[in-house]
């Protein structure tokens, strides 16, 4: 892949359920999730034994028992996933320091010129499989390709412990006879307007006009385009601009009156702002976010023309979301706040800290 960039994708496999069965022998091979198995509980992640049951990250206990009575349940120790994950990052930058994580599973590394001087990404991929494996027992996939989207579909292609190349001569051909649902950033919901759209593979989707895809799609045609054309141009960034602060909390028994909603969302504001004041950020968009208990939610926002930093300026506003969603039929399993837009932060950067959770 030469004159071109040169991306990888890694993604550790089932990493909070793979640490505690590397830790725990006695879980190996056994249907196992990460979580407590409690009628308010979530599952956070869950060993491929149990993935074959369906059970899932996110799902609620009650309903990943059911599936898998067998399933055993442990208490996540996410300060111990933490340290594995800083091993990781070492690994990571034996190759490369442009190393930009997408979540706490997952990261991009962008071997166009690396420090080995090695010509071939997926050998760096293949040797940084293996380094992980040797030095904490876990298992990783990875996707190599010549831009994010492909790498990203790549390092899910043959999940676990897959390795996978899309190959810039090949990646048209693959993209159409992807299934539009293995697209990054499509998801159910998306993928179910463009099955009504007659849009069911990467195929169909490049035969669709910019004009069409924006008309449905609004600003995200323009990124389904490009995909469905193998073209994506953003950069593996180490570093990226904080847009928002926020925090949310699911209660143990739903919330039915307006006066336990409003205690609640004291709370959460509180929690909230002391978030903004230990990372400095200064934003003018409040968004509310109420989940019910069918799992459903909506969000509200408002933006000012001043920071949101103190309970005077934040709760009025949050008692103000809550009362346009007119909740008092509705049961409520989850609320949470969110600060965003900067206003004179909007140049600031911060370092991303790869505690790649994986």
């Amino acid at each position: 892949m030469a004159g071109i960039r040169k991306i990888i994708h890694i993604d550790m496999d089932a990493f909070y359920a793979s640490v505690e069965q590397r830790d725990h022998p006695e879980y190996r091979g056994k249907p196992l999730a990460v979580g407590r198995a409690e009628e308010r509980g979530v599952v956070a992640a869950a060993s491929y034994e149990a993935r074959r049951f369906g059970v899932h990250s996110a799902m609620s206990s009650m309903r990943a028992l059911k599936l898998c009575p067998e399933l055993i349940f442990v208490p996540g120790r996410m300060e111990h996933y933490k340290a594995v994950s800083r091993e990781i990052r070492g690994i990571f930058r034996k190759y490369t320091d442009l190393i930009e994580p997408l979540s706490l599973d997952e990261a991009f590394l962008d071997v166009t010129e690396n420090k080995k001087g090695m010509e071939y990404a997926v050998d760096i991929a293949r040797a940084i499989k293996r380094e992980i494996r040797e030095r904490t027992g876990l298992v990783a996939s990875a996707g190599v390709s010549y831009n994010k989207f492909l790498a990203k579909i790549a390092s899910d292609y043959k999940k676990p412990d897959g390795l996978f190349v899309i190959h810039p001569d090949r990646a048209l051909d693959f993209i159409g006879k992807l299934p539009i649902e293995a697209f990054w950033g499509i998801g159910k919901v998306t993928a179910h307007k463009m099955h009504a759209l007659g849009i069911h593979n990467g195929r169909q989707l490049r035969q669709c006009s910019l004009e069409f895809l924006e008309r449905n799609f609004g600003k995200l045609g323009t990124v389904y385009y490009d995909f469905a054309r193998g073209i994506d141009h953003r950069a593996v960034e180490p570093v990226r601009v904080r847009k928002s602060v926020g925090c949310e909390s699911t209660f143990e028994k739903d919330l039915v009156t307006h006066t336990g909603l409003i205690v609640a969302l004291w709370h959460i504001a509180d929690e909230l702002i002391r978030r903004l004041r230990k990372t400095d950020f200064h934003g003018h968009t409040l968004t509310l976010k109420v989940k019910f208990a069918d799992f459903t939610q909506r969000t509200r926002s408002i933006s000012v023309g001043h920071e949101l930093r103190t309970m005077q300026e934040i709760l009025p506003l949050a008692k103000r979301l809550l009362n346009d969603m007119q909740l008092q039929y509705y049961r409520v399993r989850l609320m949470g706040l969110a600060v965003s837009n900067p206003l004179a932060e909007q140049g600031r950067t911060e370092p991303v800290q790869l505690s790649l959770g994986f």
